[in-house]
């Protein structure tokens, strides 16, 4: 004799016979689907931005503007005043490493001419020959920055980063003395990642490529792409409080993930995928009384039990197995 997971109609006798119960619940239908069966956890992350990283100053001086925690910078916007002088922000993967003038060529060279052409001033060959013509750029644009009109640019008053940037700490506040080569700012690009601790014995679960869901602050899901895995451990703690992780950066599409930092969020992360294999809802499982599993197999009016080998679970789903299981037959479930 059988019972119905979740409260069955009928109890059955293991070679097929019938008999009604006191009790009836309606019974629904499911159909048995063959295709991957995927198992999730749920790991806590940390939204925020990505690409993390200090500034340092060019030059030494007392800061005499400093930007606010969260500020946005963009190109040719103002990170820092040192001694009354902005720092202005530059696109670009070369740091500024040397004073850049008449003559000079190079890779650097070539960003500032980049640059002053996005920001409006034209009149040169953006090619990283620093002519003539790229001297009268940088003097117009010293001009409408304040700046002395050198027709050179100093280490002090340029920083080259891959793009726009959140400030996320000032390092360097108003008043206090900057120091050239030290940090006075740490920035992130604008781009919107959950950063996530795994335990390290759960790595496999994080596949670079592999697009997940993120439940933010307030319930809201959005859809998110594994990026980066770490590869080294990092262990924290100490005896039974001690954890090995690694790092997992999710990357997310921007919209809809709000502006706060270093919130707690929920990721669903694929533990496990069983690929091309029959399943049925799970409250389709009748639990047999000598032990096992069994289906109901709905063919027209005529119900039978069908025992069955159970497998892996995920998304409400079980992987079943069997002589009297097939792709596409019809078994009974509790109705709605």
């Amino acid at each position: 004799m059988v019972v119905a997971a979740g409260g069955g109609a009928l109890a059955w006798t293991s070679d097929g016979g019938h008999r009604a119960e006191a009790r009836e619940v309606r019974l629904g239908t499911a159909v048995v689907t063959r295709g991957d069966l995927v198992d999730t956890e749920k790991v806590d992350g940390k939204l925020t931005y990505g690409d993390e990283r200090e500034v340092w100053a060019g030059t030494s001086g007392v800061v005499t503007w400093a930007p606010e925690q969260g500020a946005t910078v963009r190109r040719g916007g103002t990170l820092l005043e040192v001694a009354g002088d902005a720092v202005a922000l530059m696109y670009g993967g070369v740091p500024m490493y040397r004073v850049l003038r008449d003559g000079d060529s190079g890779k650097d060279v070539r960003e500032l001419e980049e640059n002053l052409r996005a920001l409006g001033y034209g009149g040169m060959t953006v090619d990283g020959e620093f002519t003539g013509a790229t001297e009268a750029a940088v003097e117009r644009w010293q001009d409408d920055r304040g700046l002395e009109r050198t027709g050179t640019v100093a280490p002090g008053q340029v920083v080259f980063l891959k793009g726009a940037v959140k400030v996320k700490e000032v390092r360097a506040p108003e008043g206090k003395r900057a120091v050239q080569g030290q940090p006075v700012l740490t920035v992130a690009g604008t781009r919107r990642v959950v950063h996530i601790d795994l335990d390290a014995d759960k790595q496999d679960m994080a596949r670079k490529g592999e697009r997940v869901r993120v439940e933010l602050p307030g319930g809201t899901t959005v859809k998110g792409t594994v990026g980066e895995v770490g590869s080294v451990a990092e262990t924290t703690g100490s005896g039974q409080d001690q954890k090995t992780t690694v790092g997992v950066e999710v990357s997310l599409g921007g919209k809809g993930t709000g502006r706060l930092d270093e919130a707690p969020v929920t990721v669903e992360l694929e533990s496990e995928r069983r690929r091309n294999v029959l399943s049925v809802p799970v409250e389709a499982l009748l639990a047999l009384r000598e032990g096992g599993f069994g289906v109901e197999v709905v063919d027209g009016a005529r119900r039978r039990l069908v025992p069955v080998r159970t497998g892996a679970y995920g998304g409400g789903r079980v992987e079943v197995a069997g002589d009297g299981v097939r792709e596409g037959a019809t078994v009974g479930v509790p109705a709605e």
